[in-house]
């Protein structure tokens, strides 16, 4: 296995120039933000940010002969997390998933300039990513693997202070204390399986999607579970309200999502997820150097509510999403705002 990053690395590197994109499966391009300030709030997990491409199903590019011999084998390496097909009309689809993104956390106290060691580190993450899907009609497995830094490299001063200019917004004072410079990897695995309520020939409907699955790495090493419930017009046939939890980008269209046939739909959502925590280098400070660092919460929950919207090839989603504490001495959960934008294409 220590090869496939390296050969999902190089393969998706081909893709942009290989793979042309169908009617039935264009590529999707996403952009995502997290922020608290929809919240009214500015400490801990105050901002996101992602891009994210997802290609168009590559099946045929796999198994193209013009392609040399070890990129037609990347389907060996990856069988193991293909989904059980339902019956024998399921196929099988594949596609690759580039990512890169930001991630910014701070304490509470916006003017202090000595390290608080009763909350939270001062921390930036800065990533870039490549991931593999492999899905049925209701199945989504998705294994990626983010790599990137931690630290001052990670810019996140530089990019929170550019915001707080821009706006006319105090700026934290206490940066100097941030984690140090540390290179990160993070191997994600998750599971996605649909329960559809598409009565015949009506417009409305309504879906279940659970997941499942897991991280490793010196950034974040954990469990996670959960599910959404989703339910209005004329469902997208993707799944879920893609979110900056890792486990990659669910919101490309499947083969009869509206966004392939020029539709609208609207539908409102409310998403779960449970979440087991043995390292998150953002609390347990850093993995080979002295750092500041707090006592972690073990389990972390976190609930979402939103509403999304289909047009064309767009998508448009929106959550306010709640999250539990997650260090011990943190007097209350965190809430922020999610927006999420794709198109296809």
């Amino acid at each position: 296995m220590r090869q496939l990053p390296y050969r999902a690395i190089l393969l998706a590197a081909l893709l942009p120039s290989a793979v042309q994109a169908a009617d039935d499966s264009p590529w999707t391009f996403s952009f995502f933000l997290e922020n608290d300030l929809f919240a009214e709030t500015d400490r801990h997990y105050t901002n996101g940010v992602r891009f994210s491409a997802v290609s168009p199903d590559i099946d045929n590019y796999l198994y193209d002969p013009r392609l040399p011999q070890w990129v037609r084998e990347v389907n060996d390496w990856f069988e193991p997390f293909y989904p059980v097909p339902e019956s024998r009309s399921d196929e099988i689809h594949r596609n690759i998933v580039l990512t890169a993104g930001q991630l910014i956390y701070t304490p509470e106290d916006i003017d202090r300039t000595s390290l608080d060691p009763d909350d939270r580190p001062y921390a930036g993450w800065l990533y870039g990513g490549v991931g593999y899907h492999a899905k049925t009609r209701d199945k989504l497995n998705s294994v990626g693997l983010n790599f990137g830094v931690v630290g001052p490299a990670a810019l996140g001063q530089e990019a929170q202070d550019l915001v707080h200019d821009l706006r006319g917004f105090d700026k934290f004072q206490g940066w100097d204390n941030q984690l140090e410079n540390e290179p990160g990897l993070q191997l994600v695995y998750e599971h996605k399986s649909r329960l559809r309520n598409l009565p015949g020939g009506s417009p409305w409907g309504s879906d279940l999607i659970w997941h499942a699955g897991g991280s490793l790495g010196n950034v974040a090493t954990y469990v996670n579970a959960g599910a959404e419930l989703r339910a209005g017009w004329q469902l997208p046939d993707d799944f879920g309200t893609s979110a900056l939890r890792p486990g990659g980008d669910n919101s490309a269209p499947g083969r009869r999502d509206p966004r392939i046939n020029g539709g609208f739909g609207v539908h409102a959502f409310l998403s779960l997820d449970g979440r087991w925590v043995l390292r998150d280098i953002f609390l347990d400070g850093n993995t080979w150097r002295d750092s500041h660092s707090v006592d972690k919460e073990p389990l972390v929950g976190e609930a979402a509510y939103g509403v999304s919207a289909v047009y064309r090839r767009w998508k448009v989603s929106y959550a306010q999403v709640r999250r539990s504490r997650e260090f011990e001495g943190q007097a209350k959960g965190n809430s922020y705002g999610s927006l999420s934008i794709s198109y296809s294409y």
